[in-house]
């Protein structure tokens, strides 16, 4: 298995490439950089160096915070001191699972249609995006994997993922290397 360095560089050269390297499908432009968890500041720094050198090559990179977006659709659907004193009384697995429903019911706000805004507001001629801060839907707000097959056809800007995780190469993608959770291999995007 590559190092991340080796990945990190691989990914760059993908990204300055002409046409870019990065999609396996054009209307699904997403690739997946996943990192361990446990390295979440060291792959801070390393994020900032990458877009250093991207955009010393011309290319503007602009970061794209699920956390952010995660913390906004809860403020647009409720209360957060009302959620706040909820989560007390009851089951953390419980509001998880109403935010859970805020992300996916067409009623509320679906996390791939306020993520598809995000992106097309950026021009996918001269913008990369770096979808960061995704460990914020952990453990079990909403799959990646999820939200990688609803972006088909939303986006036409090249967006790269960084994903804390684990990576075994052949049964695929552990969200935050939780114990006993699948590995989820079909992301239908490509890997680093």
């Amino acid at each position: 298995m590559p190092s991340s360095k080796e990945r990190l560089e691989l990914l760059e050269s993908d990204l300055k490439a002409t046409p870019q390297r990065i999609s396996v499908y054009h209307d699904l432009p997403f690739a997946i950089f996943w990192y361990d968890p446990g390295e979440e500041k060291k792959m801070r720094k390393e994020i900032d160096l990458l877009s250093t050198r991207l955009e010393n090559e011309g290319k503007k990179v602009v970061r794209l915070s699920l956390a952010e977006i995660l913390w906004d659709a809860i403020k647009e659907n409720d209360d957060l001191e009302y959620l706040i004193e909820d989560e007390k009384k009851q089951e953390f697995a419980k509001i998880q699972d109403l935010i859970y429903t805020y992300l996916t019911d067409p009623d509320f706000t679906p996390l791939e249609d306020l993520l598809a805004d995000k992106l097309n507001q950026l021009d996918p001629e001269k913008e990369i995006a770096f979808i960061v801060r995704v460990a914020s839907l952990s453990p079990s707000i909403y799959p990646i994997s999820q939200l990688m097959g609803l972006m088909q056809g939303k986006t036409k800007v090249p967006s790269v993922l960084f994903y804390p995780g684990c990576y075994d190469g052949v049964t695929g993608l552990r969200y935050m290397c939780i114990e006993n959770r699948v590995a989820v291999g079909n992301y239908r995007v490509k890997i680093y």
